[in-house]
């Protein structure tokens, strides 16, 4: 039988990462008693390994077949490795499945309390009204709930408090925000774009990202370091475990739960209203209730979901607030598969395997189907790249002895541009359950399905060729492209499945990410985006997620709650 606990909260936060952190921070500050349960372990500066050497480890980071046997899916991803691999979740231990001929790599399963933030790679964007309102600009899908001008003001503040560096472009489709100073771009990162305006009317910039490059708040500027995945001990770069949980906690209102695999959302089904949460101690494999007022999920997309879909009751047999039936449906994230690089003058750069290493590169903003200029023939909405330069050893250098030398430390100098371009939310990509497979404490799995439609595979092979032009017209020699299929490694970009819209009969959510039929549940991860624009979700995740605290407090205070 569960055991119960007879302590009372406000509020359940399931999940402690971007949104999970700030729902804690807003709603504890604000007095109310939360509880906050995360699947992983507690994080601290001790885990910190960004100053290691890889020396001192076991197997000097060079064994991935040992991380492989445990963790095949998220060993892919290249931030786990044997630094960091006991942060992820043991893909043996917690498995999903998809179809045969849907690969779907699903990385990026963090169980440590800040989730995925440990890890991210902080580009933080926002969106305009063209993602917004693209359904109104093309026609395809729906519109969000919601303007640039509802979720402005909390941008303003999820910026300020973050530590946001970049430049303002003055773009409408990328709108500027509260930044801190931009990183200096290297001369090759600042040719090409200086080049890639002039010649081709695009823009490009610093990377706009989680990084400091002022002290706040306590926190140090970034130091370049570099392995910013391994953690950081001067709090430079973004991560809800020392900064919105660890906010939340002083508090004395959030009282943090680690190792809590949640399994379903418990309902009072005569007042059809959420009444606390069923989860595993992944210690003791033991069930645990817990009860609350509301019952927020920040869990991540698919396990978000998968929490809905396992708390079916008679009411709801096809997942929790399903009555529309679009739970789990509009799967989307971002193709991630196609771009180029090129060779460029070195200007004095000497190659080093010590560093100084910048966290942040550049950013090329979306350039195709914008207002006032010609569709694209064969494909809707767009697409930019994330890049960096890079100087490294000629390793291929001919020759031996003091000729070898001197030819091994003639710099090597490329900037390579990926494309992160917009899914189609169709209702053919989904997850749903797959209850024949369940993890090591007994909680269904889901089923994955998602693929490439003809919008993808025809933005693919644009990102590809638009890559090749823009090095080309900015100079750069011996030149390769790329463009291939997304699957199976999508980017962590997972979103949709519990869909923000005004109808209830073809969504989940409303624009404050409350369930229409069950008025005290929320979901405020990026579950509930419309649509998947190009743009890295994160800073908007953040910015949704106090918004809909802050709706939550009035409601409460209305007694509405």
């Amino acid at each position: 039988m569960p055991i119960s606990s007879g302590e009372k909260f406000d509020v359940i936060v399931v999940g402690s990462g971007a949104s999970g952190g700030w729902a804690c921070k807003r709603l504890s500050e604000a007095g109310l008693k939360v509880a906050l349960l995360e699947a992983g372990r507690p994080q601290s500066d001790k885990n910190f390994s960004e100053h290691q050497p890889a020396f001192s480890l076991k197997y000097r980071n060079m064994a991935a077949e040992f991380i492989r046997k445990t963790r095949p899916v998220q060993s892919v991803f290249d931030v786990c490795n044997e630094y960091t691999a006991d942060w992820f979740a043991n893909d043996l231990e917690e498995p999903y499945t998809t179809p045969k001929d849907q690969p779907f790599l699903w990385m990026g399963r963090v169980r440590m309390t800040g989730g995925r933030t440990n890890v991210w790679g902080r580009v933080s964007l926002r969106f305009s009204d063209l993602d917004f309102k693209s359904a109104s600009h093309d026609g395809f899908g729906e519109d969000w709930p919601l303007s640039y001008k509802d979720i402005a003001p909390y941008y303003d503040l999820v910026e300020k408090y973050v530590g946001i560096c970049g430049s303002k472009e003055g773009l409408d489709h990328l709108p500027d925000g509260q930044f801190q100073p931009p990183m200096a771009m290297t001369c090759q990162e600042s040719l090409f774009c200086d080049r890639l305006k002039t010649k081709m009317g695009r823009f490009g910039m610093s990377a706009r990202s989680a990084n400091l490059t002022r002290p706040l708040s306590g926190r140090g500027a970034c130091h370049y370091c570099g392995p910013c995945e391994r953690g950081c001990m001067t709090h430079s770069y973004f991560n809800s475990a020392f900064t919105t949980v660890a906010d939340a906690l002083r508090t004395g209102n959030c009282t943090l739960i680690s190792n809590a695999m949640v399994h379903k959302v418990l309902m009072d089904a005569p007042k059809n209203r959420a009444s606390g949460i069923l989860y595993i101690d992944r210690n003791t494999k033991q069930p645990h209730e817990i009860h609350a007022r509301t019952i927020i999920l920040c869990a991540q997309t698919q396990e978000s979901t998968r929490i809905l879909l396992n708390s079916a009751t008679r009411e709801y047999p096809n997942g929790l607030g399903n009555s529309s039936g679009a739970l789990g449906r509009y799967f989307t994230a971002h193709v991630r598969s196609a771009g180029g690089s090129g060779d460029f003058p070195a200007f004095g750069a000497t190659p080093s395997t010590g560093g100084p290493r910048k966290p942040v590169g550049i950013y090329v903003a979306r350039f195709r189907n914008l207002p006032g200029q010609p569709a694209a023939k064969n494909f809707l909405r767009g697409y930019g790249y994330e890049g960096e330069s890079s100087v490294d050893f000629s390793w291929n250098a001919p020759g031996f002895g003091d000729a070898y030398k001197k030819a091994l430390r003639e710099p090597r100098v490329r900037v390579g541009i990926t494309g992160f371009g917009e899914v189609l939310p169709r209702w053919e990509n989904f997850v749903e359950l797959e209850p024949s497979v369940r993890d090591i404490y007994g909680i269904p799995a889901v089923k994955i399905h998602m693929a490439d439609s003809e919008n993808e595979s025809a933005m693919i092979k644009d990102i590809g060729d638009s890559a090749g032009e823009m090095l080309e017209a900015t100079g750069a020699k011996n030149v390769r492209t790329y463009a291939h299929p997304s699957a199976p490694r999508w980017a962590l970009h997972e979103a949709g499945t519990a869909r923000m819209g005004v109808d209830p009969k073809k969504s989940v959510l409303n624009q404050f990410q409350q369930s229409h039929d069950i008025k005290n549940l929320f979901v405020m991860d990026a579950s509930g985006f419309t649509s998947n624009p190009c743009q890295n979700p994160t800073l908007t995740i953040m910015a949704l997620c106090v918004r809909s605290c802050d709706y939550v407090l009035d409601s409460m205070r209305k007694n509405e709650l």
